[in-house]
């Protein structure tokens, strides 16, 4: 479901990340809500997937809004890293 070079938001409560989720969708950003890897700690249990390609607008966007992802990670090589 996550390719490597895809980056994943972890937000800490269902309410913010579906309000993150509709913010984007109405922004037109190419993003997918995904249940949060396993590898992944998430209080929530589901995360936003999105390209490298759009993570500036997608990041920008969910700052702007108040809406700041709790962690973001990239997926490289099988493994996610923090960012």
């Amino acid at each position: 479901m996550v390719k490597d070079g895809d980056y994943v938001a972890i937000f800490n409560s269902v309410h913010r990340v579906m309000k993150a989720e509709k913010l984007l969708k109405e922004q037109r950003l190419p993003i997918l809500l995904i249940p949060a890897p396993r590898a992944l700690r998430a209080d929530c249990g589901l995360a936003i997937r999105y390209a490298d390609a759009d993570r500036q607008a997608v990041e920008g966007h969910l700052v702007k809004a108040g809406l700041a992802p709790e962690e973001i990670y990239v997926k490289r090589a099988g493994e996610y890293h923090r960012v």
